[in-house]
């Protein structure tokens, strides 16, 4: 699936999710690509079983012309937020991320958007990249996973080795000049009490704001 919508932990294509009556206004999910330069140990492109109807594993990378037609039958008044994430790393296909969030801004001017991101775009692309989103993105979601950068490598199993842990944090300040909200995230099962405590921590230190998310099964 492309553009999808998500209830009870279960995805679903528009088409469905009308036809199910999953009208209240929820947020409506863009999904660009399979690849990740992460292997999170918890991620669940390792656990999670789909049918072929409802899966995020796509057959081959979407066009932006492809997305853009499925979002134009998007009836938007079922629509809360847009957020850019599926099973791969939506930063990966930068150009056409940046042309989707210009064409929502465009013809949805109103509607909020939310980038879910492992945070490590500058160490794909060899660049700072934070300033592309300014003024059009509203909320960016970055995975922080663990207080140090040896627990992270260790959950993450980075393409870019233990360096990505503060590459990742840097990439959070740089997003906080261009975006107006910036959240850390870490996943509340997989990670004890004193853990997420520590996370908080460095948050505070470094001035950005770390929200504790449910693990989804």
């Amino acid at each position: 699936m492309i553009v999808y919508m998500v209830d009870g932990g279960k995805y679903f294509s528009l088409d469905d999710a009308l036809k199910l009556g999953l009208q209240t206004p929820r947020g409506l999910y863009i999904n660009l690509t399979n690849r990740c330069d992460n292997d999170c140990v918890f991620c669940l492109r390792r656990t999670k079983e789909m049918m072929k109807g409802s899966s995020l594993w796509l057959e081959r990378e979407p066009t932006v012309e492809e997305v853009i037609a499925e979002l134009r039958a998007v009836p938007w008044s079922s629509v809360s937020e847009v957020v850019f994430c599926g099973f791969g790393e939506p930063t990966l296909r930068l150009a056409e991320l940046i042309e989707l969030l210009r064409w929502l801004k465009k013809n949805q001017p109103s509607m909020p958007t939310r980038l879910n991101t492992n945070g490590l775009g500058e160490l794909a692309h060899g660049r700072e990249i934070a300033a592309d989103f300014e003024g059009l993105l509203d909320v960016a979601s970055i995975s922080l996973n663990a207080s140090t950068a040896e627990k992270y490598f260790a959950l993450t199993r980075s393409t870019y080795g233990i360096g990505a842990f503060e590459a990742m944090l840097t990439f959070a300040e740089h997003m906080k000049k261009f975006v107006p909200k910036v959240v850390l995230t870490i996943v509340d099962k997989v990670s004890p009490p004193e853990e997420i405590e520590r996370c908080r921590q460095l948050c505070s230190a470094r001035n950005l704001t770390l929200r504790v998310r449910p693990f989804e099964k």
